[in-house]
């Protein structure tokens, strides 16, 4: 691997498992130093052992993006001890059980705790770190998701809405030259992905795939590498998707 992110500092919500730690790796496998956050601690002292072995550094935080507090601890915690902050993944979400059935019958506690997670958390934690990436020129990177596209469950609500937060949010840090984008994965081969889908149902999602072969985590972070390199640096205010060419066939509800 080679050290192009050497010097860099890198923060990862989400991070205990999956795509997070996928992210983690990539990046520390390049040099970057890691700030992982999630409410699951051995989760991360997991990624942060795994972040080392691939001679990366790594720190970890406890942290729930449904509670300000611990939002703004966090951001206190980081602007602390680093000057800078390069890129911030905004991953961390939630993807399975009531959120992903629907959208009726929640009532309005569950839907501002879903909204809270995957949509306002994300920009409370860019605004709290906004001192450190600005000093960077830095990158904001939050998770959408192919469903988005086709909202009919409350999980693709909360990422459709989170897409337009990301256009919002290119806006309101141009001025820091902080730059916001978007990355939608599509069908990926990860644990919380298959969680809950029939192995039937799971082949006839990828059938409709453009790209036969089954996206990965790696995928994902790859693409998340390739836009906080310098040969990403003029991407900015985008949601891209990542999906095999799910689109030319529809969106998984």
């Amino acid at each position: 691997m080679t050290d192009r992110f050497a010097g860099k500092t890198v923060l990862v919500t989400g991070a205990a498992a999956g795509l997070g730690r996928a992210y983690a790796l990539k990046f520390g496998a390049q040099g970057a130093h890691l700030i992982l956050a999630d409410i699951n601690a051995d989760g991360m002292v997991e990624t942060a052992a795994m972040v080392e072995a691939v001679s990366g550094t790594a720190e970890h935080h406890l942290c729930d993006m449904s509670d300000e507090a611990q939002i703004q601890a966090l951001g206190q915690a980081v602007l602390a001890a680093h000057d800078r902050l390069d890129v911030l993944i905004n991953n961390a979400g939630m993807h399975m059980g009531e959120i992903a059935r629907g959208f009726f019958g929640l009532g309005q506690a569950k839907w501002q705790h879903f909204f809270a997670v995957n949509t306002i958390g994300p920009l409370l934690l860019a605004e709290a770190l906004s001192p450190a990436l600005a000093r960077a020129k830095g990158l904001i990177i939050n998770k959408s998701s192919m469903a988005s596209y086709q909202p009919q469950t409350a999980y693709g609500i909360t990422k459709a809405a989170l897409n337009v937060f990301t256009h919002a949010m290119a806006s309101q840090f141009a001025a820091d030259e902080i730059r916001c984008v978007g990355i939608a994965p599509g069908l990926m081969e990860t644990p919380a992905a298959k969680d809950g889908v029939e192995d039937a149902n799971w082949e006839r999602l990828r059938s409709m795939q453009a790209v036969k072969r089954q996206g990965t985590a790696d995928d994902i972070a790859n693409l998340g590498i390739f836009l906080a390199s310098d040969e990403g640096s003029f991407i900015n205010n985008q949601v891209l998707l990542c999906d095999g060419g799910h689109q030319l066939r529809g969106f998984r509800i």
